[in-house]
Order: C-alpha cells, then structure tokens, then sequence
C-alpha cells in the first residue's frame, strides 16, 4: 500500500507503537536514571557530556559567566562538580532574556492545517528551520502529494492580552523542497512566500539547529511549543524532564496532546535538540494500548483516554546526518545550505576561494558575522604550476617580532598546501576570537612547519615491501592486520586495545568476531568496530592514525626525520606559542625538549591528543606522563566523540598543573583542527597570550 492510501491515524499509530517498543528495549537505563534521580544526582549523565553542556551554557549565554564564577568560588569545588553546578544553574536561574528569547522562538511555530472535502482541518505542528524550509513529522506530511493539500498558519495564538493574534497563512511548496523519512519520522517542505512578500524566515525567524553535541543532558529540563489537539498555540515549559538518551531518539516527561506532531523540542537557551513526533502509549501483556483507567483502549475512545508514560522526541543531529546523506540537484542543496553553518550541510557547497576573493561569513547574531570554516584544503591549486610543499614562516613583525605563533599539524596532510592548511586553521582560530570578543589574526602572522609530505615517504616506504595498503582493496580490520605486523615495536595491537578499553569495551568479551575466523583480523575487527560505534570517526580513520603513531614512536628514523621537518620551520629565539594537532601533540611534545634556550615556550595547546594513552606517553622521548619542559602554560582541548582524544582528560598528576577544555564539536567534525579552534575557550587562550 503506497505511503498516500495509508490514512494518518495508521501512520500516527505505527509511530507510537515503535516509541513504545524503544521505551520498552531501554527500560534498564531508564531505571538506572531515575534510579540516581532518586537518588539525589541532578544530572546522571557521563563527566564528559556535562562538561561540554557547560560550556556550551556558558557559550550560548544561558548564564552570566560572573554569576557562575561567584557562585563556585564560595566553596572549592573540582571540574566536575563545577560544570554540573553550572547546568544546575542555568536550569534555576534563567537570564532576562529567557521569555524574549522564547518568544522570538514561538514566533517560527506554526500550526499545519489540511484542506480536505471542502474543510480545513488542523492536522499538526511546524516550525521554520532556515528562511524558506519547514519542519515536521513524516506522519504529518508523509509525502509530496499530501503537503499539497495543506498549508501553515502562524500566528494562531492569543496575544498579551489575551485577544486572538492575526493569523498569517502560507502554502507549502513541495515542488520547490520536500524530503522526509519514516524512521526518523521527519519530514522537511518548502514554504512559499506570500504575493511579492519576503521569505517566512525573515517575518517570522527561524531556529539555527546545530549537529553539534553538548546541547542536553539526562535529567535536564526542555521546552515544547506546538498547537495541541489544533488549539491555539500552547506551551509546556520546564515542567518535565530527560530521561534517556538513544542514538537517534530522546524520551522526556513533557505532557504533550497528539497534535504538538512535529514540534520543536528546546532546552533553556531555546536551541532546538528533537523533533517531537509521539507519546509513548503503556501497554499490557498483551501489547494492548491501556486507557488511564487501566483498561485496554479501543477505537473510539479518543488518543486523551490513553496512558501516555512518556514522550519521544527524534534527536536532531540525527535528522541533520540524514539530510546530509541525500543526493539532491544543486537548487535543493542551496536551500539546505540556507539552515546556516553549524548543521553542517554546507559542507558540500564549501570551495576555496580565489586569490583576492573576500572571505563568506554567516551571520550567528544581530551584528555579529562568524567567518565561514572550509573543510582541509585538498584542492588543486588556483594558480599556475605546483607549489611547493615545506613549511611557511611568520612574518619577522609579527606579535612585535619577539612572541610567536606556531600551528603543527597532525598526520594525512601529504596531499594538502600548507598555505591551505595555514588559512583553514587561522579561519577556525578567527572564528573562536569573534565568538570570544577579540580580534581576528593575518594567517601570514603564523609559523606553519610541515611535515606531513616526509612522514607519507616513510609510511609509504615500509607498506612497499608487501605493496600499498588501501580502503578499495581491503578492509579496515584486514588493513589493521597489517598494521600490526609492520609494527616497528609489536605495539600497534595495544594501542588499539587500550583505546578500546578506555572506549568503555567490555573485557570480558569473546576474543574474535563472528565471521572473522579466529585470526587477528577477528581480533582486531572488535576494537575497531567498539571505537568507530563509540565516536566521530570511522574504522578505517581509527586503524590509519594509530598506525602513524605507532610507526613515530617506535622507529627512531622516522621520528628523527618528522622532528628535522619540524625545526626547519622554527623560529630561533623569542616566546613561543606551539599549537599542536591529533599527532602533532606527540610530536609537539617531543620537539619541546629539543629546543634552543634563546626559545622560551609560553604557551602549549594540544587539541585532540592522544598522549592520555599510555601506549603513547610512555613512548615519548620524555618518558611517562610529565609536565612539557620550560612550558609556561599548557591548554589541553578534546572532543568526546573524537576517538583520538579518548585518553582525555588527561588525569594523571604527573602531567602536572594543565587546564582542560571539553568542546562540542559538529558532526562528523569531531578530529578536525578548524572546529577544535572555532570554540572561544580556547581562542581566547591563544590570543590572551599574543597580545602586544
């Protein structure tokens, strides 16, 4: 039966029946929540997602920094306990402009309404996503046909006064855009302008949705604004809270009625974190739907005699990853890329400009323009003939000619321009500093050894004798395999288990992977997989970096020859502030106890470093866990979801005194350098100590 003959009560049901059986399947983590809920824990979320939504607070303005600081300092408190008394902040004391700002976010809500038998019949909720593209549930709108047939209405609400607002309707337009899943139980229409009118984004706003993590933890509290039952518009505020979180969907306590389908779900800085699309319905024995009296519901007696236990929302970040995955003509990718830069769905629309060209920005407030972050460079050249490929200098008056700023990159950069590379990262670097306030830095005012071109001879050398090794020809695992008898040391084994193992890999497991026979294939498919289903990135990127670092610490030629790249490009005297990147951390830290006296390190930044391993620190040429020699101070910034960083933070004493920064990077996004350097936290480190 096509997706048109289905009537919307069957879809709506199919909808409710797979939220319950979810509800059901996570039952034991929904008990270990509650559990600890009871138990006086406010937030029973990892150390590590509650310190990403504290920035991420903190960034978004959802508390004043003083009040935060004043508020911690009064007892001593340890990073954790202070980035969970920061949520619990921000969910007792709302800034002034909470209403304002919840104001400005119902205003992109509207109600969809369908045209049927000579009625108009008020079928669901919406909510505008970028200027021109609407939101809602699949089953709402399940396919292009039936959109045609309905049309939104904003304003259907009362006002301050409690009078009916003046309604404002507007057709959809599934010609120009639709896309929509039924598992995700979304669907995305155009929305045509009125007669010569502007965009409904620009009349009635519309909510930037950002792939990045960090934007609710369990136990936190969420908005709902939608239109119940058809009603005027309604909200139900802060009454509620998260009570597990799945891969693609998130259950809540919000009371919500059948018709709030396809509303947005907001945390307290109104940022959109789920779609809503169903009640979770209880159920006997029998999978019978129970009414509120304990009795099996039958059709007739209305969706509000059911007992509704709970309500599922579809996480958007996973709408996000979708939409980024369709195959859609130019026109349609040009509306996404309207949705704005943190969705990530720009990226396919993403050149590098030509010389002379002004840099996009994208606007991220009133009178604030981020400047937009390309992906690494691996395009050709845009001018004539082969530029070389060696390092770049700073120029001699940069930071008053004494203070220095040095990036050093990590590994696969043989086949990108360091003069790309230098713009990417100094873009991201810009992009923190104006979220931080502070001025923007000249990429020209940057040292940017590279080594990436030599270290790729080297990698390439040692595969020769058993001939290139490659994602077409074999599999991550099998490509693993390889890896590990080329290990100059055997060690490449252990340095895939221990990141499993710090992953959360269960130790007790079976010791090779159905399908895999009993070879190290199977082995080491296990960690593989554990890691890849564990972050950002994917087995075969996990397999390759591990290998490279390896291949660093244990022959002394190549890391001899990867630290002679390295001091080519260096300044020889003055304050240095060193920058490093994924394997550039360790080399970074090797280099450090190579320097010249007249050098003097002021500043050390490591960005999604793998030295919390400690089948990396203990490789170093500075053996073990320690403090970086001569180092003034010393900024260590990690993603969780970057399987590179999954030693951090880094907890042994050892390391000595260090400052420790979680950021939410984007999807797909997690190990790049750009995004690392995008955050304010750490931008405003790096500028604090150039200031001349």
């Amino acid at each position: 039966m096509a997706v048109t003959d289905r009537p919307y009560q069957e879809l709506h049901e199919q909808a409710a029946d797979e939220a319950a059986r979810r509800y059901q399947d996570s039952a034991a983590e929904r008990e270990r929540v509650e559990g600890r809920l009871a138990a006086g824990v406010r937030f029973p979320d990892s150390p590590d997602a509650l310190a990403v939504r504290a920035d991420r607070i903190l960034d978004r303005g959802g508390l004043s920094p003083s009040a935060v600081v004043a508020d911690i300092h009064r007892e001593a408190m340890d990073l954790p306990d202070a980035n969970e008394r920061i949520i619990d902040l921000s969910n007792e004391l709302q800034a002034w402009s909470f209403l304002p700002r919840g104001v400005r976010a119902g205003a992109t809500v509207a109600r969809i309404t369908l045209r049927r038998d000579g009625r108009e019949l008020p079928h669901g909720t919406g909510f505008l996503v970028s200027p021109r593209l609407m939101m809602t549930n699949h089953h709402v709108l399940p396919d292009e046909s039936f959109a045609r047939h309905c049309f939104a209405e904003f304003n259907a609400q009362v006002t301050a006064d409690n009078l009916p607002d003046t309604v404002v309707r507007m057709e959809l337009d599934p010609g120009s855009f639709f896309a929509a899943d039924r598992r995700l139980d979304f669907a995305l229409v155009a929305v045509a302008p009125t007669l010569d009118g502007p965009p409904p984004g620009e009349i009635f706003g519309w909510n930037r949705l950002s792939v990045q993590i960090g934007k609710l933890v369990l136990g936190e509290k969420v908005n709902i604004i939608g239109h119940p039952s058809g009603r005027l518009k309604e909200i139900a505020l802060r009454d509620n809270a998260v009570l597990v979180r799945l891969d693609d969907f998130v259950h809540y306590t919000t009371d919500t009625e059948p018709g709030n389908s396809g509303s947005p779900v907001f945390n307290d800085q109104w940022e959109v974190v789920a779609l809503h699309h169903s009640g979770v319905p209880k159920k006997d024995d029998q999978g019978r739907l129970l009414r509120k009296d304990g009795r099996p519901w039958q059709q007739g007696d209305g969706d509000d005699a059911i007992d509704w236990v709970a309500n599922e929302g579809v996480r958007i970040s996973s709408i996000l990853k979708h939409l980024a995955g369709l195959d859609l003509d130019p026109a349609r990718r040009a509306l996404l890329t309207e949705m704005g830069p943190d969705t990530g769905l720009d990226q396919a629309m993403t050149t590098v400009p030509a010389p002379g060209a002004q840099p996009q920005g994208t606007t991220a407030a009133p009178g604030v323009t981020i400047p937009a972050v390309p992906e690494a460079a691996t395009t050709a050249p845009t001018t004539g003939g082969e530029r070389p490929r060696t390092g770049l200098r700073a120029r001699a008056t940069a930071f008053g000619g004494r203070r220095h700023l040095v990036f050093l990159h990590g590994r696969d950069q043989q086949d990108n321009y360091p003069d790309e590379l230098r713009r990417t990262w100094t873009a991201g670097l810009n992009r923190g500093l104006t979220l931080a306030a502070l001025p923007p830095l000249d990429p020209e005012d940057v040292w940017f050894p590279f080594y990436g071109t030599r270290l790729h001879a080297l990698v390439s050398g040692r595969e020769s004798t058993a001939g290139p090794i490659g994602l077409d020809q074999v599999s991550a695992a099998a490509a693993a395999e390889a890896f590990a008898a080329q290990s100059p040391t055997g060690s490449y084994e252990r340095l895939l288990y221990e990141a499993a193992a710090r992953a959360g890999m269960p130790q007790n497991g079976p010791a090779t992977t159905e399908g895999f026979g009993a070879g190290l294939v199977g082995v080491l498919h296990r960690p593989l997989s554990w890691l890849a289903a564990k972050s950002d990135l994917d087995e075969w990127t996990i397999a390759t970096f591990l290998r490279d670092v390896d291949l660093y610490l244990g022959d002394g030629a190549v890391r001899q020859a990867v630290l002679d790249s390295v001091m080519e490009t260096m300044p020889a005297g003055g304050e240095l502030v060193l920058v490093t990147h994924s394997l550039g951390t360790v080399v970074g830290m090797d280099l450090l106890t190579r320097l010249p006296e007249s050098l003097d390190p002021v500043l050390l930044v490591t960005a999604g470093s793998p030295l919390g391993l400690d089948g990396v620190n203990e490789r170093l040429l500075a053996r073990g866990p320690h403090q970086p020699p001569r180092v003034r101070d010393w900024v260590n910034v990690w993603c969780p979801t970057d399987t590179v960083a999954i030693g951090c933070p880094l907890e042994d004493e050892r390391w000595g005194k260090l400052t420790q920064l979680a950021v939410p990077n984007g999807r797909e996004r997690a190990h790049k350098m750009d995004e690392y350097l995008g955050h304010p936290g750490p931008a405003r480190e790096i500028r604090g100590v150039l200031r001349v």
